[in-house]
């Protein structure tokens, strides 16, 4: 059982990193360029900080979907929290689709929008499962926060 267990936790993370994975074949085909050329706001953070960050929180993630996924997955409260992480999961990965590789920062916009009501979503229902599950989200949702308020800022001043 404890190796079931060892494989369900690196295959969390793993499927955690592939939403970032998946993010950067976008944001790498514009970042240097596109990106560039924009008006950011004073409080914008450095390429290589937003990359430790992001490691960080989609390892938080993983771990999170692991305190989940451990649980009775027979129960509907455990299946509904599953697709709705699912969900949010998604539109992580599609924000740098719509942000830098359709080079939108209004489409940007609307889909971190959609990503943060999904985070919350899902903070919800994992506390019903597991509390700390949910509070592993916490600095996700935090995070998501400031990359909307920086995503808001450089719709209007672009």
């Amino acid at each position: 059982m404890e190796y079931i267990n060892q494989i369900k936790f690196v295959l969390s993370i793993l499927v955690s990193l592939s939403a970032g994975f998946i993010g950067s074949v976008f944001t790498s085909q514009t970042v240097d360029t596109w990106y560039t050329g924009l008006q950011l706001p004073w409080f914008a953070p450095p390429g290589y900080v937003i990359s430790v960050i992001w490691t960080v929180l989609y390892i938080l993630i993983g771990i999170s979907l692991y305190s989940i996924i451990t649980k009775d997955l027979s129960e509907r409260k455990v299946q509904v929290a599953l697709v709705i992480f699912g969900i949010q999961l998604f539109l992580n990965a599609i924000w740098s689709y719509l942000f830098f590789g359709l080079m939108s920062p209004l489409y940007g916009l609307m889909g971190i929008v959609a990503l943060w009501i999904a985070i919350a979503a899902t903070i919800y229902k994992f506390h019903s499962i597991s509390r700390r599950a949910s509070y592993l989200l916490y600095p996700y949702i935090v995070w998501v926060t400031i990359a909307m308020v920086l995503n808001y800022s450089i719709y209007i001043m672009n």
